[in-house]
C-alpha cells in the first residue's frame, strides 16, 4: 500500500547476561523489535543479586572500573546517576606469605598498575618484596627496552619478570591479577589486560616510568565505583527499561540452533521457532561457538576453553570488633600465604558506606573468593567445586586469619555460596589475534554479531563499551530502508 510504514526489523538476542541486556536495549532504541532468550531463570548473569540474612547483596560483580565513561554513561541513561557511590578511600590490604600472617600483611600499594609499582624504591614496596627484591626491580630503570618489543606476543608475567624480577611478580602482581582475573600473570596477554603498557615503555624508557605515566593520565578519584543498593540494581533497571520498551524477555528458553533463512535467521528454542533479521549471540565463548556451528563453522578453530571456576562465599556476621576495619576494605592474598585458601576477601560493609548504613554497627558483610587460575602445566584448582559446607568452614577460618579477628559459626547471621563456572574468561597470550579472527569470521555473515566478555575482556567497563560499539554497527547495517 502506498505510504504504508515499513515493517520494523527484528532481532533476537541469545543470552540474557549483562551484555545481552545492553545489546537488546541499544537495538530496541534503534527501532528494532527485540526478543531476548535466556537459558536460566534470571537476567544479568554476573551482575546480579541474592538475599543473605535479609539483605540484598551482589552475587557477582560489586563494582565497575572508572577508566572509561562506558558504564557511567549507561547508568545515566537509566536514571541511576544519583546512585553512584565511591568506595571507602582506605583501600585494601595485601596478605603475603610468612609464618606470622599478622606481620606479613600490609596496606596495598596505591601507586601501581595491576600490582606493578611506579616506584620500586617506595617504603611500602620495600616492605613487600625486601631490599634484594627492590634492588632487582630497580634495574628496570637501566635495562634496555628493545628486547621486549621484538616479540609480537607476550604475557604480563613475562614482561614483569624481565623488567623487575620474580619478587615483584609473585608478591605484588600475582595477588592482584588473581583477584581481578582469576588467572596467573604468565598466561595473560599483556596487551589485552594492560593495553598501552608496552607502548608507554617505549615512550618513557622503563616499566616503572610507564606505569607512573599511565597512573597520572588516569581519571582522578577512585579506580572503581558502584551503585547504592549494589550492582544488581543495574540489571533491575535494564530489565525494567526493556519491558517498558516492549522487548520480549524470555527465561528458561535456551537457544538450540541458528540457521540462515533467506536474508535473515531462524532460531529454534525448545518448541519455539523465531525468525529475525538480526541475531546477537551474547553467551559465553564455548556456547557461542557451538551455537554458530552451522552459520560460521570456521569459529570452531577459535573455541575457547572454559574459564576458571570461582566460588563466592558471603558471610553476614555479628562481630563488633570488625567495626575498626582491621584490614581496610579487604585483602588480596598471595599464593604462599600459609594455610589461607581464599584468593581474596572483601569487607563489603567497610568498602561501601550505603551497606554499612543498612546493617548498622556491629553487623558486617564479608565476601571471600575461591578458585585460582593456574599457570601452564599446573593442575586445575578445584577449590570452587567443593561442597557448600566445606567452603563455609574454609571461609570462617580464612576470614579469621586474614582479618586477625575471630569469626566463628556462632557469629554468622546468614551465609550463601554462589558459583561462577567459566564466567571469567582469561585473555591468554594471543588474545587480540583470536578476537580479530572471530570478528572477521562473524563480519562475513550479514545481520550477525557476537558479544560478551570472552571477546571484550573481563570487567563491566570493557563489556559495556564493546557491546554498545558492536550493536551500533549492527543497527546501522540493518536499518529499515524506506
Amino acid at each position: 500500500m502506498p505510504g504504508a510504514a515499513p515493517t520494523p526489523r527484528s532481532a533476537v538476542v541469545i543470552g540474557g547476561g549483562i551484555s545481552g541486556l545492553i545489546a537488546a536495549r541499544d537495538l530496541s532504541r534503534e527501532g528494532l523489535e527485540v526478543t531476548v532468550l535466556e537459558a536460566g531463570d534470571g537476567f544479568g548473569g554476573c551482575v546480579g543479586s541474592h538475599q543473605v540474612a535479609g539483605l540484598s547483596l551482589d552475587s557477582g560483580a560489586e563494582s565497575y572500573a572508572t577508566r572509561s565513561p562506558a558504564v557511567p554513561t549507561l547508568i545515566e541513561e537509566l536514571g541511576l546517576a544519583g546512585n553512584i557511590v565511591q568506595p571507602h578511600p582506605g583501600g585494601a590490604w595485601l596478605q603475603l606469605g610468612g609464618s606470622d600472617l599478622a606481620q606479613s600483611a600490609q596496606r596495598m600499594p596505591q601507586s601501581g598498575l595491576l600490582g606493578i609499582p611506579a616506584d620500586p624504591r617506595a617504603d611500602e614496596i620495600v616492605k613487600a618484596i625486601g631490599r634484594v627484591g627492590v634492588a632487582r626491580a630497580a634495574l628496570d630503570r637501566v635495562l634496555p627496552v628493545a628486547p621486549l618489543l621484538r616479540k609480537d606476543k607476550m604475557s604480563l608475567g613475562e614482561v614483569v619478570r624481565a623488567r623487575m624480577g620474580e619478587a615483584v611478580l609473585k608478591r605484588l602482581v600475582a595477588p592482584v591479577v588473581g583477584g581481578v582475573y582469576s588467572a596467573d600473570p604468565d598466561v595473560l596477554d599483556v596487551d589485552s589486560v594492560a593495553p598501552g603498557l608496552r607502548k608507554a615503555m617505549v615512550e618513557h624508557g622503563s616499566l616503572s616510568a610507564a606505569v607512573g605515566a599511565m597512573r597520572k593520565a588516569a581519571p582522578a578519584g577512585s579506580t572503581v565505583a558502584s551503585l547504592k543498593g549494589g550492582m544488581g540494581t543495574l540489571t533491575q533497571a535494564l530489565t525494567a527499561d526493556l519491558t517498558a520498551r516492549g522487548v520480549q524477555l524470555l527465561t528458561g528458553t535456551p537457544a538450540g540452533s541458528i540457521e540462515r533463512a533467506g536474508t535473515g535467521f531462524r532460531i529454534t528454542a525448545g518448541d519455539r521457532c523465531l525468525d529475525a533479521d538480526a541475531v546477537v549471540v551474547a553467551t559465553d565463548g564455548p556456547a557461542a561457538v557451538d551455537l554458530l556451528d552451522g552459520v560460521v563453522p570456521e569459529l570452531a578453530a577459535y573455541r575457547p576453553g572454559p574459564g576458571p571456576g570461582v566460588a563466592l562465599v558471603t558471610l553476614v556476621v555479628d562481630q563488633p570488633e570488625l567495626d575498626a576495619m582491621p584490614r581496610g576494605t579487604g585483602v588480596l592474598v598471595a599464593r604462599d600465604a600459609g594455610s589461607v585458601q581464599a584468593k581474596a576477601l572483601t569487607h563489603a560493609t567497610a568498602k561501601w558506606q550505603w551497606l554499612a548504613d543498612s546493617t548498622g554497627p556491629g553487623t558486617h558483610v564479608l565476601r571471600l573468593s575461591y578458585g585460582r587460575g593456574l599457570g601452564a602445566g599446573e593442575e586445575a584448582d578445584t577449590t570452587a567445586l567443593r561442597p557448600d559446607d566445606e567452603l563455609f568452614a574454609a571461609a570462617l577460618e580464612d576470614a579469621s586469619a586474614l582479618l586477625q579477628t575471630p569469626v566463628k559459626e556462632a557469629d554468622v547471621i546468614g551465609w550463601d555460596v554462589v558459583r561462577w563456572v567459566g564466567a571469567l574468561p582469561s585473555a591468554a597470550v594471543g588474545h587480540a589475534d583470536r578476537v580479530a579472527a572471530v570478528r572477521s569470521a562473524v563480519a562475513g555473515v550479514d545481520g550477525l554479531e557476537v558479544v560478551g566478555a570472552w571477546l571484550a575482556g573481563t570487567g563491566l567497563a570493557a563489556v559495556t563499551a564493546d557491546t554498545r560499539d558492536r550493536c551500533a554497527r549492527l543497527a546501522e547495517a540493518i536499518q529499515t530502508v524506506e
